[in-house]
């Protein structure tokens, strides 16, 4: 089986938007917030939603057509995470089997934690709000230098757990996620289950593509028990 050789993770890390939490909604208001004060229709949800993982470039890009460093998109993106701040979580809430998921890694003795591109200043508020102030860590995307795909982001998650990288796994549903990752030298595990961008995500080099969290408790689940009988038979 694929579990037996694999060492037991000791925390398993994930990304927010669209991985942890379904976000899309208050993003996308967000957007529209902009659109309709400037007498402009919405734009579709369905437009919107698969570009939730990218922020503020993914929803002004959907939307406007229009790209950083372009005219006119700092002053809409200053509008945007204002609409976006004063209303974080109206709609957005964890998505199904991520609370199970996140009692099942405790159970396990396993850390987790939460690494984002998202700014801190929506994170901090955001993560207590949708039930993730248990998270061991949470690293924004300003806490850093660099965010992902750099790996430096997921390595001071490491450290403040007080592991090595490789006893870390990466969970997200970006590519940008299983390349900072991968670069951080963790396990990386590509989420079926979120916005997943314009790359699909077979074609990200995941170590593992699941389609749910119970997918991903199971999988732990077993190489821990499998690491576990390894060492009762050493």
């Amino acid at each position: 089986m694929i579990t037996d050789h694999l060492p037991a993770p000791r925390a398993i890390l994930f990304d927010l938007d669209g991985t942890l939490a379904d976000t899309a909604p208050d993003l996308a208001a967000a957007i529209n917030l902009l659109r309709a004060r400037a007498g402009l229709a919405p734009t579709p949800y369905d437009i919107l939603r698969p570009t939730a993982s990218a922020g503020a470039r993914g929803m002004i890009g959907a939307s406007y057509g229009i790209a950083p460093g372009e005219s006119g998109y700092e002053a809409l993106k200053d509008g945007f995470l204002n609409n976006y701040e004063a209303a974080l979580a109206v709609e957005s809430r964890l998505f199904d089997g991520i609370p199970a998921l996140l009692e099942g890694l405790t159970a396990l003795g396993l850390a987790w934690g939460v690494v984002t591109n998202k700014a801190a200043r929506f994170t901090d508020p955001l993560v207590g709000q949708i039930g993730l102030g248990a998270a061991g860590c949470v690293i924004s995307g300003d806490t850093m230098p660099h965010p992902k795909p750099h790996p430096a982001p997921l390595l001071e998650a490491a450290r403040r757990l007080d592991l090595a990288p490789e006893a870390c796994w990466y969970v997200g549903d970006d590519l940008r996620d299983i390349q900072a990752g991968r670069a951080a030298g963790m396990r990386t595990v590509a989420c079926a289950w979120g916005y997943c961008g314009p790359v699909e995500p077979q074609h990200w080099n995941a170590d593992h593509l699941l389609e749910t969290p119970q997918a991903l408790l199971a999988l732990v689940s077993a190489v821990v028990k499998a690491a576990q009988e390894r060492q009762l038979a050493a």
